[in-house]
């Protein structure tokens, strides 16, 4: 008897239940998944084009199909057994790499600087590097070609890496999470006598590893992906970049868009494995950024 009570009143719950999750459901999340979903959708479609062009016959180029009708593999085969296209991918990676590393260490130094020392000046020179965010890249070319000229570093790996080997989004970037790290652990470090850089390296920067992450990130794919200061400092094939180098491809004749694509897709390879090394400490410094606000 007690049985056959329990699941009759199993059975009721389940009908009164079951109408109340078709009530449950929130129409704004529905909407939001969606336009996520079509967001996700228009971001990847390059990708996508992409890949898929380059695994296409040169006259399949201009067809509207997404899926290759004859796929194959030949162009990147050619590509790959294209001596320059190494020669461009050491010199994108080589430039990359040094120029971040650069910039992580200069403009750490100076936001910790800007950030925990005091002295004279110190607003105007943050306000000062700041201002020169609103300077477009174009109107910097020439400034930095005569630098360059006069420096003898013109069609050089020095000339494409000094103008980003500093860089003032760092520098702010830095000393806002700089001052984040509490001047307590700074002063006992002090009286343990550490000396100021064994101070910023063992002591603050383990604590902005998430903005170091991120700046890492962001300098080694605007350095990767650069293109009109490599085409205007360089003009030996050797010493081009994968941006440039890939536009050899396109001839007066024609366009080989199907090489391009495929250039283009191997290039991005290593911003994928980038991202998806650093990409950890970015969540967690979006976590400690949510909860410090």
């Amino acid at each position: 008897m007690a049985i056959e009570e329990i699941k009759a009143s199993s059975g009721t719950l389940e009908k009164q239940t079951g109408p109340a999750n078709y009530r449950d459901v929130d129409p704004g999340k529905i909407i939001r998944w969606t336009l996520l979903f079509l967001g996700g959708v228009v971001m990847v479609m390059p990708i996508v084009f992409m890949i898929s062009t380059s695994l296409k016959w040169p006259h399949e180029i201009y067809e509207l199909s997404i899926i290759p009708k004859e796929p194959t593999l030949d162009n990147y085969i050619f590509v790959l057994e294209d001596g320059r296209f190494y020669q461009w991918f050491w010199n994108s990676l080589l430039i990359a790499t040094a120029t971040t590393i650069s910039a992580v260490l200069f403009d750490s130094m100076v936001g910790y600087a800007l950030c925990k020392f005091s002295f004279r000046g110190r607003m105007f020179v943050f306000i000062a590097i700041l201002s020169t965010l609103m300077i477009p890249t174009e109107m910097l070319v020439i400034p930095w070609y005569i630098m360059a000229r006069d420096f003898g570093w013109l069609n050089s790996h020095w000339g494409i890496m000094f103008p980003g080997m500093m860089t003032a989004f760092g520098t702010f970037l830095m000393k806002q999470f700089f001052e984040t790290v509490p001047d307590d652990f700074l002063e006992a470090a002090r009286i343990d006598g550490l000396n100021e850089f064994q101070i910023w390296w063992s002591v603050a920067m383990p604590l902005v590893t998430p903005a170091l992450s991120a700046l890492a990130i962001f300098i080694f794919l605007g350095n990767w992906t650069a293109f009109i200061w490599p085409l205007i400092v360089t003009n030996s094939p050797s010493l081009y970049t994968l941006p440039v180098g890939l536009t050899t491809f396109s001839v007066e004749q024609s366009v080989q868009w199907e090489l391009i694509m495929t250039g283009a897709a191997l290039a991005t390879i290593p911003t994928l494995l980038v991202f998806l090394v650093f990409q950890r400490y970015i969540i967690r410094g979006v976590v400690m950024a949510g909860l410090k606000g």
